[in-house]
């Protein structure tokens, strides 16, 4: 939601997540290296990647995930450069991704935050498929929220306190203030 509001203010957007798996589904060296490590169940017959086959097959392998963590972070990565290129005329852009830190282009970091019980329930309506354990796990292996709000240059509170268009607004004006300093 946070991200459709920048976009909807003019900001261009770089949604990690999603390129992801496009890059996935239809870059052919990144999908001959996932076949060459996991096999071809990797891919579904008709060529789309085996999510679930894949998640499962990672989910309690931490030195497979990282493995193909490690095909994947780095195609994202590259993405991610040719895309900020396209785009270097720009007021500011945004780049949305679970693995954000500071340098390599990052001038600030924006983390929506809200409580875990919200985005567990969150996750489960958008991927009723997903246990609530299964989606403890895959938080548990991701940054905390006192490491995220450590780095954070702005906090939105995506919790139903308050209200998110606000925040959101007030972190573009400042972004465009910057620019005129």
């Amino acid at each position: 939601m946070v991200c459709r509001i920048f976009e909807a203010l003019g900001a261009p957007v770089y949604a990690a997540d999603d390129r992801a798996k496009w890059l996935i589904n239809h870059d052919e060296p990144l999908k001959m290296a996932i076949i060459k490590l996991l096999g071809e169940t990797a891919y579904s017959p008709d060529g789309s990647y085996n999510n679930a086959w894949v998640a499962a097959k990672v989910f309690n392998n931490v030195e497979l995930l990282q493995q193909l963590n490690a095909l994947v972070h780095p195609r994202v990565f590259e993405d991610a450069a040719a895309w900020l290129r396209q785009y270097s005329n720009a007021p500011y852009v945004v780049r949305e991704s679970a693995l954000m830190k500071k340098g390599a282009g990052i001038d600030k970091i924006v983390v929506v935050h809200a409580p875990v019980a919200m985005r567990i329930e969150r996750v489960k309506q958008r991927d009723p498929q997903r246990s609530e354990d299964e989606i403890r796990n895959i938080m548990a292996r991701q940054m905390n929220d006192d490491e995220r709000l450590s780095m954070a240059d702005f906090v939105v509170y995506n919790d139903e306190s308050q209200l998110v268009v606000p925040q959101v607004l007030r972190i573009h004006e400042l972004a465009l203030r910057a620019l005129d300093s």
